[in-house]
């Protein structure tokens, strides 16, 4: 059987995935380190516009107001 030469290993064993090599990288890699400020918190993402919920509280407000003006008058 012939050598192979594209293998780091003295031995030769031959990994035709590059596994070995994948995870050499992903274990020596440093991870990555974010500038951040002691005692500071994160926030949440926040979800977008808040046309839904305004629209949602105007309708209660409505619907608090109505029934308030039928029981006064009805």
């Amino acid at each position: 059987m012939a050598a192979n030469h594209n293998s780091p290993d003295p031995e030769g064993a031959y990994d035709p995935a590059g596994s070995t090599q994948m995870f050499r990288a992903f274990v020596e890699a440093e991870p990555a380190r974010t500038p951040s400020v002691p005692g500071a918190r994160r926030r949440p993402k926040e979800s977008g516009s808040k046309t839904g919920l305004w629209l949602a509280v105007g309708l209660v407000l409505l619907v608090v107001v109505g029934v308030a003006l039928w029981q006064a008058f009805g």
